[in-house]
């Protein structure tokens, strides 16, 4: 003993040399984590203290500002989305005014209305690139790292915003052609930020407001979804001298297809204006932590790649020798197996990881073939429900922008943020199963009830699905896969779940539209041309029910963090993380249980007292308080107990624990129950300074060979 002592008497005091190199990247709105720990030379507790201040960061401006950057694609994905409901009305009176025999250089042939044909290839081209971009970019954010495609996405959709809304038809290209194609490329960007938004949110946030971080993300699309609706109320507006007098679209003239092409074209472009302004918060984020020590493996390598990257340099150049050296300590330190053809069999091989991806792709390809099958085709909707009459198109254009703005803010709006507020309090999976089910009730309705409803009933009904269908599945589906699958394939899993979903977007305009108009009079008008509604709403509450069975196979993720939903053995580095640690194993009918999993997170997240620290405050620990302590006694808290836990309970508790595979395994601790854990005498900790224990993959030693006294107090705040 007096040797150990000896040794760590001789211990330098804990401080940040003077010369250590810092990461490149960082903004006000993503903070570079990695720098705060650069001068330690251990990976792996570099990547312990790293991710332990990420998840029980609190949350600050900093965390919305992050929500911002990361949302503004959301809102134009939503806005370039829902924009095309109004603005068929306009391509109709623009591009396919007057009889076929007077069609000329790609202008004119069905009396100034859309074809239903064109019209469905307009709505699934962009589900068809965002296919693509999901599946394409969430690979690529997996193999080149997050950092160095985030941003790139965002500027695809913003120039194919701009060449959609300067699309014009010429002798060789119809404007259905040229629509089409850049749609495409629009849904490529807009398939991209679906896994990049949701895992570089999910890896920057803290565990207790993870989920809400990523909802508020999500949320965007309820604001891009509004702003397009007022932006074409005030075009309206704006041209109503032109539209006010015609009362057939066949009769639109020259002043009115003029006013028709200013309509469309402002619509659309201005959804690209936002965009713009996160641009370089995007393009000068640093790499995630989580990929920097989770994937990469070779820390000096990532930071020199970030400061040739700054530098708009192809690759970074790093000491050989230091190099050699840090390659030398990861190896045996960082278990985190590489992304490989084998470790991809031999993950998703388990039913346990095959069962998330299944879980997580089918659900959202149910959900999809309702959300989109109902929202694009909104202007149907709001014709049975009567918001999209009028005796002119002035008045038509009016009330459907109207009609969207009402849907927007009492259905969708409200959804969103309700499941902002609830989703790490109540969980994830029950959400989506109070959701699934709801919706299937209210589709069930709307479908057998059809001829008995009135127009205020089918509008309540229609702002209850929207309602349920936002602070449900809809929000669910695209937060669960940022945070089950490890690093390695975390963004590659999101995309693939995602792209599964607008699978069934397409599915639904392949099976909607032409069920829609299906035996519908030859010259009918506003409800009448939608005579199969009825069925259609029967359909959607089949694929509800689907999505409820579905919903089953996935996690609950609140309040846990992601190296453990990744299957990480927890240490002690995670406590006092906002979260918490269980060890305990569900038995009778826990196990069938599907609202059990996750942890207190959110607002339920439990504060323990003390002693005379107050009640519902937490009680404060020395700077020598063992984590492993504070981490058994806050678990005998939570399981009922007060206070600091027995020794001899803990002794029981430890050895019973410790057989477990996936247990937390507590150290034994020697004293009485209030006392804290003291230091040997004679050594001296600095500033800052606490014991933590390093797990390095391999048989413990004894306790001095495994007890560094280093710069990790910070895990105690």
């Amino acid at each position: 003993m007096s040797g150990e002592s000896d040794k760590m008497d001789m211990l330098p005091e804990p401080m940040t040399p003077s010369g250590y190199n810092r990461t490149f990247g960082g903004n006000k709105a993503f903070h570079n984590f990695a720098n705060d720990y650069s001068h330690i030379s251990d990976p792996n507790l570099r990547r312990r203290l790293a991710l332990s201040e990420i998840d029980k960061v609190p949350f600050g401006l900093y965390h919305i500002r992050a929500v911002a950057v990361a949302g503004v694609g959301f809102f134009l994905d939503s806005y370039d989305i829902f924009a095309i409901n109004l603005i068929t009305t306009f391509l109709g009176l623009v591009f396919w005014s007057g009889p076929p025999e007077e069609a000329v250089n790609g202008f004119g042939g069905n009396y100034g209305t859309l074809p239903g044909s064109v019209n469905s290839s307009l709505k699934a081209s962009t589900s068809a690139g965002i296919v693509i971009g999901q599946v394409l970019f969430g690979w690529l954010a997996d193999v080149f790292g997050r950092r160095r495609m985030y941003g790139i996405e965002l500027g695809i959709i913003v120039i194919s915003t701009l060449n959609c809304a300067l699309a014009s038809p010429s002798q060789s290209m119809t404007s259905t052609g040229l629509l089409v194609f850049w749609r495409v490329m629009m849904g490529v960007g807009i398939g991209g930020d679906y896994p990049l938004s949701s895992v570089i949110t999910s890896e920057f946030a803290p565990t207790r407001w993870r989920g809400g971080m990523m909802a508020a993300v999500f949320s965007m699309q309820g604001v891009g979804q509004l702003l397009c609706a007022i932006v074409a109320l005030v075009v309206t507006a704006a041209f109503k001298d032109a539209f006010v007098d015609i009362q057939d679209l066949s009769a639109c003239g020259y002043d009115c297809q003029i006013a028709a092409d200013r309509s469309w074209r402002i619509i659309v472009g201005f959804g690209a204006l936002p965009a713009c302004f996160a641009l370089y918060y995007r393009i000068t984020i640093p790499e995630t932590p989580r990929y920097t020590f989770d994937v990469a493996h070779d820390v000096e390598k990532a930071d020199a790649d970030i400061k040739a990257y700054m530098s708009s340099q192809a690759e970074g150049d790093v000491d050989p020798i230091q190099q050699a050296r840090m390659m030398k300590i990861a190896s045996p330190s960082l278990n985190v197996p590489k992304a490989s053809w084998p470790d991809i069999f031999a993950y998703f091989g388990q039913w346990r990881n095959a069962k998330m991806l299944l879980g997580t792709t089918t659900s959202w390809f149910f959900l999809d073939l309702a959300f989109y099958g109902l929202g694009l085709n909104n202007t149907v909707v709001l014709e049975h429900i009567g918001f999209s009459h009028g005796s002119t198109l002035y008045d038509t254009l009016y009330n459907n922008a109207v009609g969207m703005i009402i849907l927007a803010c009492a259905g969708s709006l409200p959804g969103y943020w309700a499941a902002v507020l609830t989703i790490d309090t109540v969980g994830r999976k029950p959400l989506q199963l109070f959701g699934f089910l709801a919706l299937t009730a209210i589709f069930c309705v709307l479908g057998f009830c059809y001829d008995s409803l009135n127009e205020a009933a089918m509008l309540t009904l229609y702002v209850l699905a929207q309602l349920f269908f936002n602070w449900g599945p809809n929000t669910t589906t695209f937060i669960v896969p940022g945070e089950c699958f490890p690093t390695r394939y975390r963004s590659t899993g999101h995309g693939i779940s995602a792209a599964s979903g607008k699978i069934g977007a397409i599915l639904a305009q392949v099976i909607s539209i032409p069920l829609l108009s299906k035996d519908a009079p030859q010259h009918c008008s506003g409800a009448d041309c939608s005579p199969w509604l009825n069925r259609l709403m029967q359909i959607f509450a089949l694929f509800m029910l689907c999505g409820l069975f579905c919903t089953l196979l996935i996690p609950e993720t609140k309040g846990v963090t992601l190296e453990e939903l990744a299957g990480e053995v927890p240490t002690s580095y995670n406590a006092g993380r906002n979260g918490s640690i269980s060890v305990a194993k569900p038995s009778g009918w826990g196990r069938w249980n599907p609202f059990r999993g996750g942890q207190p997170a959110g607002f339920y997240y439990p504060r323990v007292g003390h002693g005379g620290h107050g009640k519902g405050r937490s009680p404060r620990m020395g700077i020598m308080t063992s984590p492993e302590l504070a981490a058994q006694t806050q678990s005998a808290v939570r399981q009922g107990g007060r206070g600091w836990p027995n020794p001899k309970k803990a002794w029981r508790k430890e050895r019973s624990v410790s057989n477990e595979s996936n247990g937390y395994a507590f150290s034994m601790s020697s004293g009485g129950g209030d006392e804290m854990p003291i230091a040997p005498a004679g050594v001296l900790p600095g500033w800052g300074a606490g014991w933590g224990r390093i797990d390095r993959g391999r048989p413990q030693g004894t306790a001095a060979d495994n007890i560094y006294l280093q710069d990790v107090g910070k895990l105690l705040r």
